[in-house]
């Protein structure tokens, strides 16, 4: 998928780095983020360097990178190493600069706090719930969306159960929920939202939260209660669930006189609110000047 220009760079500490939209992730220049994080004078030439010592060490750095073309200094495309955000962080931890310190300490504490959710899972809530709040979403909304969390990793759980495996599959019987639910499939839905690689239900509102959590949570019902197995089985279940949830969305719907599927999405509505916010502080600065 084609990214807008002005995504193809981040700035760091005043410095460019370089990336490119490849098979649905972000793929970082090597050469500009040695740049940023060490004060050689030749980047290239450090990342030669660090990869030779490294392999010296029986650690081979360029293993999970790509040559991928990204755009010169001159303005042409030239094939250039490139890592994933994983691949990324490891080649930071072999770089001994005061300024990749920082990186490090923040891996460290993640790797910390991950020991911490595998020990105690309610530590993975309580975290995802302060993140959600830092980015301003509303107190129900977190705790429907955290409930629905909770139904989603239940259904998985029972997929994994009765012998599917592959992501592919539980996209799939995703999709199939989806359908019967809201009548549109997840990428149906998303660019309805104009979303792109975001998370659809970061984006949905408390009603399709709702609706989207009982279509999840009836194919778990019915695939516990007909001990359904295999791909094939659990799909039934899947489309069945659906519809129970699609049923209910277009009897609301019927009564409430609008559709539950919204084209709003969390930055749009964040956006309009701020808008709102700031109208009102025009009004009674106006008010007091009279």
């Amino acid at each position: 998928m084609e990214k807008k220009e002005n995504e193809k760079i981040i700035v760091f500490g005043n410095k460019k780095i370089r990336r490119l939209w490849h098979k649905d992730e972000w793929w970082f220049s090597v050469v500009d983020v040695v740049g940023v994080l060490t004060d050689s004078v030749d980047a290239k030439d450090y990342w030669y360097k660090l990869k030779i010592r490294e392999m010296k060490h029986g650690v081979e750095l360029s293993t999970n990178c790509r040559q991928l073309k990204l755009e010169a200094s001159d303005g042409k495309l030239r094939e250039t190493d490139c890592a994933n955000t994983k691949s990324i962080f490891r080649i930071i931890q072999s770089i001994p600069s005061r300024k990749a310190e920082p990186f490090k300490l923040w891996l460290a504490k993640v790797g910390y706090e991950r020991v911490q959710e595998i020990e105690n899972p309610e530590f993975a809530q309580e975290r995802m719930k302060k993140l959600y709040e830092l980015k301003g979403y509303s107190k129900d909304w977190i705790d429907k969306r955290l409930r629905g969390i909770a139904i989603r990793q239940n259904l998985t759980d029972e997929w994994k159960n009765r012998g599917l495996r592959k992501e592919i599959e539980y996209a799939i019987l995703t999709n199939e929920i989806s359908k019967a639910t809201f009548g549109k499939t997840i990428e149906e839905y998303k660019k309805i939202k104009n979303l792109d690689k975001e998370n659809l239900r970061d984006h949905m509102d408390e009603l399709e939260l709702i609706f989207g959590m009982l279509g999840e949570k009836v194919t778990a019902e019915i695939t516990i209660s007909k001990n359904s197995k295999g791909f094939a089985e659990c799909g039934v279940a899947a489309k069945q669930g659906g519809n129970v949830a699609g049923n209910a969305r277009r009897e609301a719907e019927e009564k409430i006189g609008r559709s539950i599927v919204s084209k709003d999405n969390f930055f749009l509505t964040s956006e309009r609110n701020k808008k709102k916010k700031n109208k009102k502080v025009l009004v009674r600065v106006d008010k007091n000047e009279n």
